[in-house]
């Protein structure tokens, strides 16, 4: 979903810093890529997407209730551009990262996730056709070096004989989806209320994932019902699937996108750590130079991308 999509008052009593909310806000994403690797062998990824969103929707219900039922004639009517953004970003999105969690680590899913803005400026540029700088490109193909970087290990040779991790792979897949909503959000209705729009995407996300999660159980794929599978589904429906867009928003409106959108680049630290911290994962000499690449990718491409060469 794009971040400021989703609007929901905070209470005029508690005025935090917006810092303090975007740094929250991206700690609670990267909760969602350790917590997925976490419990990949608990859910599976369908198992796990069709929770997630279903506690997420059932959460946010009574407050967008009348609002989606006064908007219906307008979702009726958009119905095509909905189920596409919603099978990119609720379906696609999620389902991807835990299929890659399954073999790769979060260490390295966080951080191909942060080559997002690049991705979504060459989208542009292909399916929309508009205008990429020399910086820009220049920014796309550093930054997807160190995508490649990180994909091989820091061996090339790994690329050369096609021996992938499928894990990376997926996650690469997850990214360019979340790039493709990013874009597509453009034809969002523009009368759709932001609340009524979130709601309309998940529930669409929960219907198509429904029988994915019947295969899962016709095949005895189920999980065992307890505090940690339980506490797992509730982080993610409540935190990075709620919280999370409260409080970016709260963070945008005072602060502006342009400034809020480079706290997205705490994402590959926090996750990191975190993983780290909860999974025994290391950092590794590759993990350092993909990260550089991407960083200098970024700041060429957003940074430096509207200067002519």
């Amino acid at each position: 979903m794009e971040f400021s999509q989703f609007m929901i008052k905070v209470p005029t009593f508690w005025h935090p810093s917006p810092y303090l909310l975007l740094v929250l806000t991206t700690l609670f994403w990267s909760g969602n890529f350790v917590l997925g690797r976490a419990v990949h062998t608990v859910f599976t990824p369908f198992t796990l997407s069709f929770w997630r969103w279903a506690l997420a929707l059932a959460i946010l219900l009574p407050f967008v209730w009348t609002s989606l039922r006064d908007q219906a004639p307008l979702l009726l009517r958009h119905w095509a551009i909905l189920l596409l953004l919603s099978i990119l970003g609720v379906v696609n999105f999620n389902t991807f990262v835990y299929i890659g969690l399954q073999t790769t680590t979060a260490t390295n899913a966080v951080i191909m996730l942060s080559v997002t803005p690049v991705l979504i400026v060459a989208i542009s540029f292909v399916l929309l056709r508009q205008t990429v700088t020399a910086w820009q490109a220049l920014g796309i193909g550093v930054s997807l070096t160190g995508v490649l970087v990180i994909i091989s290990q820091g061996h090339f040779e790994t690329l050369l004989a096609r021996q992938f991790n499928t894990g990376d792979l997926w996650i690469l897949a997850a990214v360019l989806s979340w790039a493709l909503y990013s874009v597509g959000l453009r034809w969002r209705p523009a009368k759709l209320k932001p609340l009524s729009f979130q709601a309309a995407t998940m529930l669409i996300g929960i219907i198509i994932l429904t029988p994915l999660y019947g295969w899962d159980l016709a095949h005895r794929q189920g999980f065992v019902v307890n505090t940690t599978t339980v506490g797992s589904i509730l982080y993610l429906a409540l935190f990075p699937s709620i919280l999370a867009y409260i409080f970016w928003n709260r963070a945008v409106a005072e602060l502006g996108a342009n400034r809020t959108g480079q706290f997205l680049h705490l994402m590959p630290a926090f996750g990191a750590v975190l993983s780290m911290i909860f999974l025994g994962e290391r950092l590794h000499g590759f993990h350092g130079i993909g990260i550089a690449f991407i960083a200098l990718g970024i700041y060429l491409a957003t940074v430096l991308g509207r200067r002519p060469l």
